[in-house]
């Protein structure tokens, strides 16, 4: 059986629309390529065609992985949120007490992390130690880097 795979609302709409560009707008452009390779000729010195092959082939495990991923997303519930009880879908502002900063951070499923985003992983060191926690909490995590103490300022 399959693992959940945990999405936003809009992660779920950002999956559906690329999906539907690769099997809409990519195919019939590999499609195309591969037709003007055949054209040149001998199959088996074809750079073009074993290139446009190759890409195709990565297109079709792309849709593949993304279907997949559709027929068995579970979708984060907005507010699901139990009186700024940290969960799925939250936001949080939170102290690390060793350096003395300040992060703002959306805890995510791992599909969508993206700390470029400000979107964090429930699988991360600092993300599972967040689930559950209140504003004011003082948790210590164990991550790559070392262990560090965060204390919550804000669950929204």
């Amino acid at each position: 059986m399959a693992e959940e795979v945990i999405l936003t609302k809009e992660g779920k709409e950002e999956l559906e629309k690329r999906l539907e560009y690769l099997k809409v707008e990519k195919r019939k452009e590999i499609t195309e390529r591969i037709k003007t390779a055949r054209e040149f000729g001998d199959l088996s010195e074809n750079a073009e065609y074993d290139a446009a092959k190759n890409e195709q082939a990565m297109i079709e495990g792309e849709i593949l992985e993304i279907e997949e991923k559709l027929n068995h997303a579970v979708i984060i519930k907005e507010n699901a949120n139990k009186k700024g009880v940290i969960s799925l879908g939250s936001k949080v502002d939170f102290v690390d007490e060793d350096l003395g900063e300040v992060f703002s951070y959306e805890i995510v499923g791992t599909t969508e992390a993206d700390v470029e985003l400000n979107r964090i992983s429930n699988e991360s060191p600092i993300g599972n130690a967040l689930l559950g926690r209140k504003a004011g909490d003082t948790v210590r995590v164990s991550a790559p880097a070392g262990i560090t103490t965060i204390t919550v300022k804000k669950v929204y």
